[in-house]
């Protein structure tokens, strides 16, 4: 039964999750700010593939472990004519050359990794010299009763979504594995209990 609600219900959970007006509205503003060679890490849904700045995006790649949400990415950038790169793999071990990309965005993915350590280790490494990782995530809220009630709901929460951490700090994870936040920015969702709704976004570069 575990094994049909992963495959089945969670992909369709998520699509509907990620893809919120107040969602659709943070993607936006982070998604066009991709450029030159681009990775998008947890690619799954295709969500993001209408916001991208195609005049900026010289190639778009796209990893993701999910072969059911895979199969979105691919209907979705063949009804956009986006031509892009679509495998299947995990963050923590990345088929890809050193210094591959210039752009690694990662949207409400790094809250379900297993290792974020490692995924930010590898997001370093297949970044070129002078590359950047754009993301927008939801993690650890800022606010105490918030964040007493992630706690206490996250144990079962990951069952439900995916391995998704209500708890994990975004930033410090980010700032704590080698890389400098040029930009850092965080809000509530609007119409989301605020246990859920801490979004955090923005850019940083590999010191």
């Amino acid at each position: 039964m575990a094994n049909l609600w992963e495959k089945y219900a969670v992909p369709k959970l998520i699509r509907a999750a990620c893809s919120q007006p107040a969602v659709m509205k943070d993607r936006s503003k982070i998604v066009p700010r991709a450029e030159g060679e681009v990775l998008e890490l947890g690619c799954g849904g295709g969500i993001n593939l209408q916001f991208y700045d195609r005049s900026k995006v010289t190639s778009l790649t796209g990893l993701d472990p999910s072969a059911e949400l895979l199969d979105y990415t691919r209907k979705e950038a063949g009804d956009r004519g986006f031509k892009m790169t679509i495998d299947a793999g995990i963050g923590e071990a990345m088929p890809y050359a050193d210094g591959s990309f210039d752009t690694v965005l990662t949207t409400f993915t790094l809250c379900s990794v297993q290792d974020g350590k490692q995924v930010l280790s590898e997001m370093r490494r297949v970044l070129k010299p002078g590359g950047k990782i754009l993301f927008l995530e939801h993690g650890r809220a800022p606010d105490k009763g918030p964040e007493k009630w992630q706690r206490r709901i996250e144990p079962v929460w990951k069952h439900i979504a995916g391995g998704c951490h209500l708890h994990r700090p975004v930033s410090t994870l980010i700032e704590a594995n080698g890389y400098q936040l040029v930009e850092n920015g965080g809000h509530y969702a609007p119409k989301t209990p605020r246990w859920l709704g801490w979004m955090e976004f923005g850019e940083a570069r590999p010191i």
